[in-house]
């Protein structure tokens, strides 16, 4: 019994105290499905039942019931949520619910996707139960989690744990350049650089500051060997990069970043202002860059040479400094 989170060694229910873990962007999909007759997944298609809104009421009572899960839920911890979405598909027997929730914090956002989902679903029947009261809300299941200790989780795979050997992914936090307004100069030469390297680069993905968090989360949890992120590094109320980055390291390598903002203040003192980091999490190398083109030449400068030995030690190769 020990071995359940919320039982104590005496067998008694306990709320886990998640004061010492780190604060990290989790997110969680969870799924379900109301089983009812295919005429009442036309009339809730055309919006046609004497209850009407079915979808949005439901969509409404699921994102409701995911902020009230630890009221809900007796050992759930109070989560401060920054997203919930719940979205519907149509089977040809069934109404598919699909819920997505998002924090940054200590614990994971698993039962509130679900709350979400068995909420909405509960919702969904009882609009339809007029037409069809033998409607079965069935299958509310966890299909995927990211963040936390353990990165990445999928029912059809299992817990990404090792990175992968010879991947990479970088990730632009830049406003403007997420929005269309401004053009991308950093990602691809980043790229190009890894490239160059041998490393192969999953995907550039240019992102705003304020969802930096999230992203490098995502990215963390598709376990590449390498991310290099450029941008938001700065004294900006809007940069978040380093405070995105240090919520999931558990090593930092300090002598990287300053190696990095040596290289660039032996041409500008501004770049005594950059707070970017480097260390590891879950066995994948971080490296944050500055967001200039000259930020990145000078950070690609020093990890020539450096990045290959890093990511052999990390791996149990390599001599040891």
């Amino acid at each position: 019994m020990s071995s359940l989170s919320h039982v104590d060694s005496d067998g008694r229910a306990r709320m886990v105290d998640v004061g010492a873990k780190a604060v990290t962007a989790r997110t969680a999909t969870a799924t379900g499905r109301l089983i009812v007759r295919p005429d009442v997944v036309s009339l809730v298609r055309a919006d046609d039942l004497p209850k009407a809104d079915v979808l949005a009421t439901a969509r409404i009572a699921g994102i409701s019931g995911a902020k009230k899960t630890s009221e809900l839920i007796p050992l759930c911890h109070q989560v401060p949520l920054s997203s919930v979405k719940v979205d519907f598909e149509f089977a040809d027997d069934a109404i598919l619910i699909t819920a997505t929730a998002k924090t940054t914090g200590q614990t994971g956002v698993e039962m509130e996707a679900l709350t979400a989902v068995a909420i909405a679903g509960l919702t969904l029947h009882d609009m339809v139960k007029a037409v069809d009261p033998a409607a079965v809300l069935s299958d509310v299941r966890l299909e995927d989690k990211t963040g936390g200790k353990r990165g990445h989780w999928t029912r059809h795979g299992s817990a990404v744990t090792s990175p992968r050997p010879g991947t990479a992914a970088v990730v632009v936090a830049s406003t403007g350049g997420a929005a269309g307004a401004r053009d991308d100069t950093t990602g691809p030469v980043i790229a190009e650089w890894l490239a160059a390297h041998g490393y192969s680069v999953d995907a550039v993905t240019v992102v705003a500051d304020a969802d930096v968090a999230p992203e490098l989360s995502r990215v963390l949890g598709t376990a590449p060997a390498v991310i290099i992120t450029t941008g938001g590094t700065g004294a900006s109320p809007t940069d978040q990069t380093p405070e995105a980055t240090s919520a999931l390291l558990d090593r930092e390598l300090p002598g990287i970043a300053e190696a990095i903002r040596g290289a660039g203040l032996a041409i500008t003192p501004t770049a005594a202002l950059s707070r970017g980091l480097a260390g590891t999490a879950n066995g994948t190398v971080i490296v944050n860059l500055p967001g200039s083109p000259g930020g990145v030449r000078d950070g690609l400068t020093v990890l020539h040479g450096l990045l290959d030995h890093l990511v052999a030690q990390i791996a149990g190769g390599g001599p040891h400094a």
